[in-house]
């Protein structure tokens, strides 16, 4: 099984009053992982797989310990840990070697824009997902 890795930035605007990354801060770290796992690494050159659209169904969040600035980036791995008809789960872990900061997942619906409603995952979407399948999702 495979994960993505994707190295994502802190800014100093990411931290709270207390001095840390603000809990809302790390969704948009899972979505930009998410975003480079599902748009950047379809399949295909040219394909249009994953680029006609998905909406979230459903986020949940553990977090681990906090996180503070700092210049060098936080990794956060990605994977699936169910694949159905029409929606995919994408599991995540925010860290760095020696830590874990957050573990999350999101229920992921393909969506047709154009008919403005949820879609089927296509057979060219389920064969990369199936790169990244892990059925265990991580341990808290």
């Amino acid at each position: 099984m495979a994960r993505h890795i994707y190295s994502c930035p802190l800014r100093w605007s990411d931290m709270d009053a207390f001095g840390h990354v603000n809990n809302v801060v790390f969704l948009r770290y899972l979505e930009e992982a998410r975003i480079d796992f599902m748009f950047r690494l379809a399949p295909g050159d040219g394909s249009p797989s994953f680029s006609g659209g998905s909406v979230v169904a459903r986020h949940e969040i553990d977090y681990v310990r906090p996180l503070v600035h700092r210049h060098a980036p936080v990794t956060i791995e990605s994977w699936v840990t169910k694949i159905t008809a029409a929606s995919l789960t994408i599991s995540y872990e925010v860290k760095d070697p020696e830590q874990v900061y957050v573990r999350a997942s999101t229920v992921v619906v393909p969506y047709d824009l154009a008919e403005a409603r949820p879609r089927r995952i296509t057979a060219e979407e389920k064969l990369f997902l199936q790169e990244y399948l892990d059925q265990e999702p991580a341990v808290v």
